[in-house]
């Protein structure tokens, strides 16, 4: 959460951008999934996709310190262990293309990644009325 806030104190050019990509980036921790992955740009592509059903990949440069840079090389959406899109600008931007691959290859969300996706279809967008508890218990404390 740090990190977050850092990066949100750093970069406040485009507030409402920044905001975006916080809440893409908290919603996961609160519903305890993890969407969005990171590594090193020397890591080998094999390692960096290892294991990951569907993500957001954002590769941080790796300038040799003993803790990873914050320093974004690029962002990608991964698709069974394979990168399918790269360079995209930004995070929410990754989100909606992965978002938008699963709807267009009808592809089912993973089961590790259910309450975000239902977050998105029943509080963002408001597709249905009905959701699990937790679900509900976050839009009730955000006062919906």
């Amino acid at each position: 959460m740090e990190n977050l806030l850092d990066s949100l104190d750093e970069q406040t050019s485009d507030i409402a951008q920044q905001r975006m990509r916080m809440c893409l980036e908290g919603l996961p921790l609160f519903v305890r999934d993890k969407l969005f992955l990171k590594c090193l740009d020397t890591d080998p592509e094999e390692k960096q996709t290892a294991g990951v059903k569907m993500g957001v990949l954002t590769v941080l440069v790796d300038d040799g310190g003993p803790t990873p840079s914050q320093m974004v090389n690029s962002i990608a959406v991964v698709l069974e262990e394979t990168i399918v899109l790269s360079d995209l600008p930004d995070i929410p931007t990754a989100f909606v293309y992965l978002f938008g691959l699963l709807y267009a290859l009808n592809i089912e969300f993973p089961k590790e990644h259910k309450y975000t996706f239902e977050t998105v279809q029943h509080i963002f967008m408001g597709l249905s009325t009905s959701c699990s508890q937790r679900i509900r218990s976050l839009k009730t404390k955000l006062l919906i």
